[in-house]
């Protein structure tokens, strides 16, 4: 019963990793200035993917002007959603 509350809280917090993920980048094609309507939820999608997206940068190069590490991270971040989700349903097995 807690290991199914663990996958489903772990699965939901990748999925919401991955959507912001696709929201700051869909917003960094638009201007987003303080007074904008969307200024603070650039904010809090920023604070929520820097940390993600930071270390790719140092790793991952710009393709011309394309910054790709969204796109990576959403990659890997599906990666290790697919190895958590089989660790814990590997742990649920044994007991």
């Amino acid at each position: 019963m807690f290991i199914g509350f663990l996958r489903t809280f772990a699965d939901l917090l990748f999925q919401i990793l991955i959507f912001a993920i696709i929201a700051r980048a869909l917003l960094s094609w638009f201007p987003v200035r303080p007074g904008n309507p969307f200024y603070a939820l650039m904010v809090v999608l920023l604070q929520i993917t820097e940390p993600i997206l930071a270390p790719l940068r140092r790793v991952v190069p710009m393709i011309g002007m394309i910054d790709i590490t969204p796109l990576i991270a959403m990659l890997l971040l599906g990666f290790a959603q697919r190895m958590v989700d089989t660790a814990l349903l590997s742990a649920s097995r044994g007991f």
